[in-house]
């Protein structure tokens, strides 16, 4: 892969180095190209040769109407695809595009196909989250070995990354409202197509979005999450409380779960790394959740590079609350109709298990967005280095509150046929809900009880 001159100029040097050696932050001089140069996210600010991916352009939060749930109207509703791919057109493309996402053409030659519309770079995120991300690119440092950070403040640790671990921290901490509560299903479609739906009510709050957070001591919680399953009735009431650490060697991740049957709360060890995900019939693991979640510590991180590529954005025909889930889950994978796809630069990392570490997947090669750190792609190879499963996400833009994330989460196993679907709230009585305000006490043991209540 060939490294963009632009990104040269940015001052990333030594693309194929580890984590464990390069721990330091960037001079100044070279933080002073955060909104000059780059964005002040650090994405390249101009646009590509041709022109065919945009200089960035921040959506204003009036960028489209909000209806009485809270979904968005789509601000790009009346363009038209410029060309859609196909399994008989991809090899025209493939250098575009991630090997799963090849791999999706040739397991489903039929019905897999991706529209391809005109970039629009509009992400952006508070003044405030800016000017921490500026100060965290001087300050912000990785310990132990690259996996944790200290003098981490908000959001993105490392808006000019040196290797690979510091671009995943920049997925893992990337801002995300700093606090949401948000009602999503899950489906986990068998081949032909059936599927039963999955209930969850989620709340997410970063540490300096608590109400008794203090910034004198901040400690060692990045977040905070909890997670209630509503329906089906077999399952409502069980609920699973997090306790994420930015340094999960010195301190792991703490989780919990309560059992509504049992009427019990006990500790989860098992919520983390390749773990089970929740009510996903086995088709993620924990850390799947988010795109990719949790401790980086079992892995090695190359940073590959950049490269121009197709992904899923600006998601919001996927989002519309005029449609049904059956209208979004198809047979093999969603419908792709309702699917955006444009010409983005992203960043590649290759994760390689360490050696005498335990995980089923033996490698992945993440596709990053350079406009928000988001996972856009991340294919998913077993013991046998055989490409096994293809994570793909559904970005959006929150415009109304200045947050980019997801509109839906997939990963498709290529071997069984069989998909994950998460995210999805057309069908409920209101989208995200940013800005959700709690104490620490919240999102205690002791708290999961009540919330279990059926």
């Amino acid at each position: 892969m060939k490294t963009t001159k632009s990104l040269l100029q940015a001052g990333v040097l030594g693309l194929t180095l580890l984590a464990t050696s390069v721990m330091a932050a960037v001079p100044a001089s070279e933080a002073a190209k955060l909104g000059a140069s780059l964005t002040p996210m650090g994405a390249e600010k101009g646009a590509n040769a041709n022109g065919s991916i945009p200089a960035w352009s921040p959506l204003p939060k009036t960028a489209g109407a909000v209806d009485a749930k809270g979904f968005l109207a789509d601000p790009y509703g009346n363009e038209k695809p410029l060309f859609t791919i196909t399994a008989q057109s991809v090899d025209q493309y493939k250098d575009k595009l991630a090997p799963g996402q090849v791999a999706m053409f040739k397991r489903y030659p039929d019905t897999y196909t991706i529209p391809v519309y005109p970039t629009h770079r509009g992400s952006t995120v508070p003044d405030e989250v800016f000017a921490a991300i500026k100060e965290n690119a001087t300050a912000t440092k990785l310990v132990q070995g690259g996996n944790g950070l200290e003098n981490f403040k908000t959001a993105i640790p490392f808006p000019i990354p040196q290797s690979g671990v510091e671009v995943i921290w920049n997925h893992i901490t990337r801002y995300r409202g700093g606090s949401v509560t948000r009602l999503v299903t899950q489906a986990t479609p068998q081949a032909n197509g059936s599927y039963s739906l999955v209930y969850f009510q989620d709340q997410f709050v970063f540490r300096d979005k608590m109400k008794d957070y203090d910034p004198n001591n901040p400690g060692n919680i990045l977040f905070y999450f909890k997670q209630k399953v509503t329906a089906p009735a077999r399952l409502a009431g069980g609920v699973l409380l997090v306790h994420e650490t930015l340094d999960q060697v010195k301190e792991p991740r703490l989780a919990w779960v309560y059992n509504a049957g049992q009427r019990r709360v006990r500790r989860a060890p098992q919520v983390s790394y390749d773990g089970p995900g929740t009510a996903a019939d086995g088709l993620r693991t924990s850390d799947n959740l988010d795109m990719y979640n949790g401790a980086p510590d079992r892995y090695d991180w190359k940073l590959e590079g950049k490269k121009e590529m197709y992904i899923a954005s600006n998601s919001y025909k996927l989002d519309s609350p005029s449609l049904k889930y059956a209208d979004i889950l198809k047979a093999g994978h969603i419908n792709q109709d309702l699917t955006r796809y444009e010409l983005r630069r992203v960043w590649h990392v290759v994760a390689t298990l360490k050696p005498g570490q335990r995980h089923i997947y033996a490698k992945r090669d993440f596709y990053i967005d350079e406009d928000t750190w988001q996972a856009a792609v991340i294919d998913h190879y077993d013991g046998r280095g055989q490409l096994w499963r293809v994570a793909e996400a559904h970005a959006q833009d929150y415009y109304n509150v200045q947050v980019p994330w997801y509109t839906l989460e997939t990963i498709y196993d290529l071997q069984s046929g069989r998909y994950l679907a998460l995210g999805m709230k057309n069908e409920e009585k209101k989208a995200y809900d940013f800005g959700f305000t709690a104490n620490t006490s919240d999102f205690t043991p002791a708290a999961l009880r009540q919330d279990g209540v059926r």
